[in-house]
């Protein structure tokens, strides 16, 4: 739940309306145990506790990317027909494999990664960045700079 916080603070960072979509193996409560219902449990605390975020899942990434299917299939939605444009992996792992892969077959602009959570902004870049991936992570850490300045200002 936390790193969804963050997330949605994060996207906002850039005039962005964070949709987010909490991915899994499962859709919805279709399985009830294991890493499924921890993340469904996460979901129900943020519909809860902060009901103006635009957030489900737990939800498969097809039909998270798929508006269409996931209007078809799941109606209920509060994602409805929005373009997800936040994706919460359920670890680190697959989050890594999923954005290399997105890189590499789809030819997706990759930014990031970029840490959450600790005192201060940390910002990597992976091995064989290019010059675009260099400057968008130093537009990045500008932005998480002037941030911090304006937080500590205030």
């Amino acid at each position: 739940m936390d790193v969804t916080l963050l997330a949605d603070r994060e996207v906002r960072k850039f005039n962005i309306e964070p949709k987010i979509a909490l991915l899994s193996y499962s859709n919805f409560g279709a399985i009830r145990t294991g890493s499924p219902s921890r993340v469904h449990e996460a979901v129900e605390i943020l519909h809860r506790e902060h009901p103006h975020l635009s957030v489900d899942g737990e939800i498969q990434a097809n039909f998270a990317i798929n508006k269409e299917l996931r209007m078809k299939k799941f109606p209920f939605s509060k994602l409805q027909d929005k373009d997800v444009n936040t994706f919460i992996f359920p670890n680190l792992s697959s989050g890594n494999i999923a954005y290399k892969l997105m890189q590499e077959l789809a030819g997706m602009e990759v930014i990031g990664p970029i840490l959450l959570g600790i005192g201060k902004p940390i910002h990597i870049l992976h091995l064989e960045s290019s010059v675009r991936e260099i400057v968008n992570m130093t537009a990045i850490s500008v932005i998480d700079a002037q941030y911090q300045k304006a937080e500590e200002n205030n």
